[in-house]
C-alpha cells in the first residue's frame, strides 16, 4: 500500500502568528509530499516492503536492503517525523498535565526548564535536523538528530519533536531559529503529546 499525505487537523492559518500560513502550506504540500513520493518510489523497488509498517521499517533500518536503505532512512524518516509534527500542534496550544507533567517535573524540574533545555539543543543543532523529547529506558531525554533521522532508528520513542530545517521557519523568522523555537511552544497539543507519552511507556515495556 502506498503512503499518502495525511490531512492537517486544522487550517494552514490556524497556528498564526507563531507559524505563518504560507510556511505551513509549503511545508505540508511540498516538503512532506516530496518525502512521501520518494519513499513510495524507493519501496516500489522492493515490493515485499510495501506492506510493512513505517515505524517498523525505521526501527529496523539496517534490515532494509542496502540499495534503498538511504532513501527509506531519509524519506521514510521525513514522512514519519512530519506525520507526528502536525498532530502535536494545535491552534491556541494547551498545557501538560497528569502523568506526563509529573515526569517532566521529575526529569527537568518543570515545563520552563524543559523548554530552556530543549530550545538550547535545537538552537545548537548544526544544519538541518530535529530536536526531540524521547523515551529512553522509561526516562525522558532531549536529543537531536540530523536531517530526517528518526529516534526510532536508535531504539527510542519520540514523544514530541520540532523541525529545525530552515523550511520550517525561514519565511517568518529568517535566521532567527531561537525565536522560532520559543514561539513554537505556544501551539503545542499536549493532549496528543500525553497520548504519545503513554504509548512510549507501553512501547518501552514491550521492548524490555
Amino acid at each position: 500500500m502506498a503512503h499518502t499525505l495525511p490531512s492537517l487537523p486544522y487550517d494552514y492559518s490556524a497556528l498564526e502568528p507563531h507559524i505563518d500560513a504560507r510556511t505551513m502550506e509549503l511545508h505540508h504540500t511540498k516538503h512532506h509530499q516530496a518525502y512521501i513520493d520518494k519513499l513510495n518510489a524507493a519501496l516500489e523497488k522492493q515490493s515485499e516492503l510495501t506492506g510493512r509498517d513505517l515505524e517498523d521499517l525505521l526501527r529496523n533500518i539496517e534490515s532494509v536492503p542496502q540499495d534503498i536503505r538511504t532513501a527509506v532512512r531519509n524519506h521514510g524518516g521525513g514522512h514519519a517525523n512530519h506525520s507526528m509534527f502536525w498532530k502535536i500542534m494545535r491552534p491556541g496550544g494547551s498545557q501538560p498535565s497528569g502523568q506526563l507533567n509529573e515526569a517532566i517535573s521529575q526529569t527537568f524540574g518543570g515545563l520552563n526548564d524543559l523548554q530552556e533545555k530543549f530550545n538550547t539543543a535545537g538552537a545548537n543543532q548544526f544544519g538541518s535536523g530535529w530536536v526531540w523529547l524521547v523515551q529512553r529506558d522509561h526516562k525522558l531525554e532531549i536529543i537531536t538528530t540530523a536531517n530526517q533521522d528518526s529516534p526510532l532508528m536508535q531504539g527510542l520513542y519520540p514523544i514530541l519533536g520540532n523541525d529545525v530545517w530552515e523550511h520550517a521557519y525561514y519565511l517568518k523568522y529568517q535566521n532567527r531559529r531561537p525565536e522560532y523555537l520559543k514561539a513554537w511552544w505556544n501551539v503545542l497539543n499536549w493532549e496528543e503529546i500525553a497520548r504519545r507519552y503513554e504509548q512510549s511507556l507501553a512501547w518501552a515495556k514491550k521492548a524490555a
